[in-house]
């Protein structure tokens, strides 16, 4: 009989691996957390995504649906396939059971929702014993649908713990629907500056044919990302003669209203849609600022990345990012107001000390962001939430 302590067995429920912050906020953990105390097992509702390639080995993965990328090139095979693939995922989900039954090979610990999107599907599993947690990474109080908002607030008091990204996060489903939950904690999104720095130089990114400075952005281009205020802002500054260029990683259902008032503004040899990267850091690094214009945000991995590649920061001030950037310290931070993002980066022309200023401070930003210490959290959550099981299988 072995004297090997018995693993605590987790799943993590997540729809797909496309490019995001959740999906690599998880691929991190599973890289990182402990092998010798946890089994895991990532359960994809669809294998597709460009971070597919970055599942760690050794990890036990579970597709329910295959993808796109596995499917016909003939756009008519392709069509039924996705319709039967829709049929099935749609009977899998009003039927947990025959989901668990068919895909499911073994019973867990722990079951975890990594966003709201998996909340039904871990809450449904039939399998009672396990502790379910609900993983949270949004600002609800933007959500333009606030029924949608409550729901998902009120089902979260389902869950047996919610680990929210970010304390404000927490503090505003307190503060506007008067909701608490009875176990939760706050776990920020994990930093590797020594990993960062190194992909940073994989590959150099030449804006030699762009008007310096340079400022990068990154992120989904989705209305709520504040990305045509930051094409309007970029439009006033030139017009006033400071010129410069913005390069934005990331793509979205904006992107083509995005491309029209790029062009209809007379700024498309100097605000620059490079759509999604895999690897974004050599652009981030190769750039002057780092700028955020977004309305909406929980605690976006990018900020901290950015300031691992000691770039000055200017964004909103929006979610859990003033608990990411000290503000005048190692970054700006602005109301999400158009006239306030544009005086702050119109500081890079006319205050360049302050900008300096700035740029130092952030080389000791790093020690913000102890990945271990993170780590060590989510594993007493994951081991405090495996004794509770227990204790309430003996009761």
């Amino acid at each position: 009989m072995s004297n090997q302590p018995k693993k605590i067995k987790v799943l993590f429920r997540l729809r797909s691996l496309e490019m995001g912050g959740v999906p690599r906020v998880i691929l991190d953990l599973l890289r990182n957390l402990p092998k010798d105390k946890f089994d895991f097992t990532l359960m994809l509702n669809l294998y597709q995504g460009e971070l597919i390639k970055e599942i760690p080995n050794g990890i036990k993965l579970i597709i329910v649906e295959k993808g796109k990328e596995q499917m016909s090139s003939n756009p008519f095979i392709q069509k039924i396939q996705l319709i039967w693939r829709r049929l099935k995922l749609e009977v899998y989900y009003k039927f947990p059971s025959v989901l668990y039954k068919f895909k499911v090979p073994e019973k867990y610990d722990i079951e975890i929702a990594s966003s709201y999107a998996e909340f039904d599907m871990v809450l449904n599993s039939p399998d009672k014993k396990s502790r379910k947690i609900a993983w949270f990474h949004t600002d609800v109080t933007y959500d333009v649908d606030q029924n949608r908002a409550k729901q998902r607030v009120e089902k979260m008091k389902k869950f047996d713990h919610v680990i929210f990204c970010a304390a404000h996060i927490r503090n505003v489903i307190e503060k506007y629907y008067d909701v608490t939950y009875s176990s939760s904690s706050v776990v920020y999104n994990a930093v590797h500056t020594d990993d960062i720095k190194n992909k940073a130089l994989e590959f150099n990114v030449d804006y030699e044919n762009l008007k310096k400075p340079i400022f990068s952005s990154v992120g989904r281009l989705h209305s709520r990302k504040g990305y045509n205020t930051l094409v309007n802002v970029h439009h006033r500054l030139i017009n006033e003669g400071y010129e410069h260029s913005i390069v934005v990683l990331g793509d979205g259902e904006e992107k083509n209203n995005l491309i029209a008032q790029i062009n209809e503004s007379g700024v498309e040899k100097s605000f620059k849609l490079l759509g999604t990267k895999i690897n974004p850091y050599p652009y981030i690094k190769n750039a002057d600022f780092f700028v955020l214009p977004t309305r909406s945000e929980a605690y976006p991995l990018v900020i901290n990345e950015a300031l691992a590649l000691e770039k000055p920061v200017i964004s909103t001030n929006v979610g859990g990012i003033p608990e990411m950037i000290d503000d005048g310290i190692d970054g700006i931070l602005v109301n999400d107001d158009e006239e306030e993002i544009y005086e702050a980066m119109k500081k890079s022309f006319t205050h360049p000390e302050i900008i300096e200023k700035i740029k130092q401070n952030t080389k000791e930003s790093y020690k913000k962001f102890d990945s271990q210490k993170i780590y060590n959290q989510v594993s007493e959550i994951f081991e405090q939430q495996y004794q509770l099981k227990l204790k309430n299988e003996r009761s």
